[in-house]
């Protein structure tokens, strides 16, 4: 193989992945829902419900986020609200305390031992049918916890995630805010996937599952929101998207939140691939179509992004002409891939601006994503990634979404 046509392979083999990855799989995942959708089954049931709230430190927040879960439109003699304080050195313990009075739980940990640990001690003991899963920055619509439970009303559902509403605040970074757009990308998959089978995993913000389908996960699992549904899917049940159980958060407030958000994801999912190998065995998972289209590929995005540069300009800079048999379509990739690289600069160059255009913050979301995929890729090698987190300031609420 020559040097024109070893380029010419990475060229065309990286431009398909990549239109496979942004564009192709999320039209077959549309597709597959709406030529073989499966039986969703929903009914007005009221199960018992343990909502467990992880927080360390959250003392600014935790009772803002005790008393939206009471205001819940549900039964309160149907559900608890149990709070887990992971090694909390402020006053979350004492404030969540002081509603004892109306039911809630709390379970102070003196260690900080990370949420997958702090899961793996409180699950085991609650007696509810179904446990939910939180986080103490968002809020919650006053029908989620109803929307969710209705669709364990199929016995073959086993958890269940809702929508996380990422907005755009005043003062959000570019990045911030192509980070909203991408998490409503995201859902579009999730929904899709739903509909035929089921999600690969959930957000951890909010996802509820049948207690009794709970095993416990390496205590420093860093991402229990998709471990914990995918060993359910293994055991044969579904996993649902339901986008009437809504969370809302605030995207990141700046660049530097986002990437530590991402990379902390990232380095996640390539410890979820190290360990859960029967992932890639299509007759363990059969969610495996799914799991290596949605999750895996995406892992490769920095490498397929970079060989289709340095294949572009290898193919340009060694005679291909533009007036050659085909010439013309390097020449016009070269120029899409220099200008998309220099509205990802100027979406990043204008982080502080009060106003940004859409153009500039997808191309700088999604640059910022190649990149914290490569930073989540050394911390897992070098084992830099700890389960546990440090949330950021940001407006309104912390950025951090799974």
């Amino acid at each position: 193989m020559n040097m024109g046509s070893g380029a010419e392979f990475f060229f065309w083999g990286s431009l398909v992945l990549l239109a496979y990855v942004y564009f192709g799989y999320p039209l077959v995942a549309a597709l597959r829902a709406r030529v073989r959708p499966r039986p969703r089954i929903r009914a007005p049931i009221e199960p018992s419900v343990s909502i467990v709230v992880v927080a360390h430190n959250e003392a600014d927040r935790i009772a803002a986020r005790i008393e939206n879960l009471l205001a819940l439109d549900y039964p309160l003699d149907r559900y608890e609200v149990v709070v887990a304080s992971d090694g909390s050195v402020d006053a979350t313990v004492a404030r969540a305390r002081r509603y004892e009075h109306a039911g809630v739980k709390v379970r102070p940990f003196a260690a900080r031992r990370g949420k997958s640990a702090v899961l793996n001690a409180v699950v085991p003991d609650l007696r509810s049918d179904i446990v939910l899963f939180v986080d103490a920055r968002q809020r919650f619509d006053r029908g989620t916890l109803r929307a969710l439970v209705g669709n364990f009303a199929d016995p073959t559902v086993g958890a269940v995630g809702g929508e996380l509403v990422l907005t755009a605040a005043t003062g959000t970074a570019a990045a911030g805010q192509g980070s909203a757009f991408y998490w409503r990308y995201e859902k579009f998959i999730r929904s899709a996937e739903g509909r035929a089978d089921s999600t690969v995993g959930a957000t951890g913000a909010i996802y509820a599952i049948r207690r009794e389908l709970f095993e416990p996960i390496p205590d420093d699992t860093i991402l229990d929101d998709v471990l914990i549904p995918l060993r359910i899917v293994r055991k044969g049940f579904r996993v649902l998207f339901e986008p009437e159980a809504r969370a809302y958060d605030c995207a990141s407030a700046t660049a530097h939140q986002e990437l530590v958000r991402k990379a902390r994801t990232i380095a996640g999912t390539f410890q979820l691939f190290a360990r859960e190998r029967w992932l890639f065995n299509p007759r363990s998972n059969r969610l495996w179509f799914q799991t290596i289209s949605h999750k895996a590929l995406r892992l490769a995005l920095p490498g397929l992004h970079a060989a289709l540069l340095v294949a572009t300009l290898a193919l340009v800079s060694h005679g291909i002409s533009r007036s050659a048999p085909g010439g013309q379509i390097y020449w016009w990739a070269l120029a899409g891939q220099l200008i998309f690289y220099a509205a990802a600069l100027v979406g990043y160059t204008q982080r502080q601006a009060r106003r940004r255009s859409f153009i500039f913050s997808v191309p700088c979301a999604i640059s910022l994503l190649s990149w914290a995929t490569v930073v989540g890729f050394v911390r897992f090698l070098t084992n830099g990634q700890q389960a546990t987190w440090e949330g950021a300031a940001s407006p309104g609420v912390s950025s951090k979404a799974a």
